[in-house]
């Protein structure tokens, strides 16, 4: 199936598949995707192969993992794709510019705006207290992705076999990593390696991380939830993905590993292969990684299209124009039912390689987060 307006040249095609599992533990879904074309604004939930040869405004891929007990992390990740994607057709698609800067931007006002809903919805409904999602979106615009980051859903992209995560999860794990006390392998093994410092929803401001990866010809883009994640490596993806072409066998072949491994949590993966000469001949996998997209500070407001007003703290480089707000189309309905039940207790095992000084600074930290409410997913 062939959707979307042709790019300049009409060269590039971008084949997509989604799947989501329930996984072997839970039972319910509180996972949840988008892929839309941003140009024609069709959007899909289902698991659908689709090809699309992306216009002027691009395409999105979106991954969101909910929590907080019952039914609020449904609820949350419903939200949240829902949001996105109204907030991107309110504004962004008719954008005056469509440039590359403006398109970044709008995916970080996006993220923005969904968090402000969800944290609102949260509010007026007191039995939902705490809910939220993680958000790891995607939008490919010309020859790049541009990710807007919140939690520890991620986006790998595979060249050549091998995988590389694009995204940094914003996680307890993650900042042992990089401050030196843990290694990659003991993070991946870690009984907190489930405690993240973000999410939608918990809190009424959040930081979005902004990234950005150009694409070759021939690279598949995976994202997925840490149910995919944490059950295997990066190896395991680059793996799958090179040996096979067909997408649906490759997000099958991926849960069913992540089902062999336990299964502990839902499943989501959403597969992508770009193709097109436009996009150039496959260069080496070590241009591909986690990068920054520049941003300056700066306070521009932003009306989210269910009339919130949020602000944006960065603004990308150069200078962008502001975009129009209309009313959005796109509006799957959720239904409110019970309460959380999120235990934010943490069992301060310590490694001996530990020094006592980062422990008390991280330890310090999460507390701190508890008493402020933000959100931590420990063993749900």
């Amino acid at each position: 199936m062939t959707d979307g307006l042709s790019s300049p040249g009409g060269r590039v095609r971008v084949h997509v598949f989604a799947k989501t599992d329930v996984g072997r533990t839970r039972e319910h879904n509180e996972d949840a995707f988008v892929v839309a074309n941003l140009t024609t604004m069709e959007a899909t939930l289902q698991p659908v192969l689709r090809t699309h040869t992306p216009g002027e405004r691009g395409l999105l891929f979106m991954v969101a993992d909910g929590m907080g007990g019952a039914a609020a992390g449904e609820i949350a990740s419903a939200m949240a794709t829902d949001c996105v994607l109204r907030e991107l057709d309110a504004r962004w698609q008719h954008a005056s510019n469509p440039s590359p800067e403006i398109f970044a931007r709008e995916l970080k006002l996006a993220a923005e705006a969904a968090n402000i809903r969800i944290h609102r919805y949260a509010a007026e409904h007191p039995e939902n207290r705490g809910m939220g999602t993680t958000a790891t979106i995607a939008g490919f615009l010309s020859d790049t992705l541009y990710i807007a980051q919140v939690g520890d859903s991620r986006a790998y992209l595979v060249r050549a076999g091998e995988a590389k995560q694009i995204t940094k999860d914003q996680s307890l794990m993650q900042k042992l990593v990089e401050a030196g006390e843990l290694t990659v392998e003991e993070a991946e093994v870690s009984e907190r390696r489930n405690i993240i410092l973000q999410a939608l929803g918990p809190e009424a401001l959040v930081r979005v991380d902004l990234t950005h990866q150009r694409v070759r010809n021939g690279d598949v883009l995976v994202l997925c939830s840490d149910g995919l994640s944490g059950q295997m490596r990066g190896g395991d993806i680059g793996r799958i993905v090179n040996e096979t072409a067909d997408l649906p066998e490759v997000c099958r072949r991926l849960i069913d590993l992540a089902n062999e491994s336990g299964g502990p949590d839902n499943i989501t993966v959403v597969a992508v292969r770009f193709e097109g000469e436009e996009l150039g001949a496959p260069a080496g996998a070590a241009e591909v990684g986690y990068h920054e997209y520049r941003v300056v500070a700066d306070r521009t407001s932003a009306t989210p299209a269910d009339g919130v007003t949020t602000v944006t703290s960065a603004v990308p480089l150069p200078p962008s124009v502001s975009a129009p707000s209309v009313s959005p189309s796109v509006s799957p309905s959720v239904s409110p039912s019970v309460s959380p039940s999120i235990s934010p207790s943490i069992s301060p095992r310590v490694e001996p390689r530990v020094a006592p000084h980062m422990l008390r600074l991280v330890f310090g930290t999460i507390a701190a987060l508890l008493a402020a409410g933000i959100l931590l997913r420990l063993l749900r």
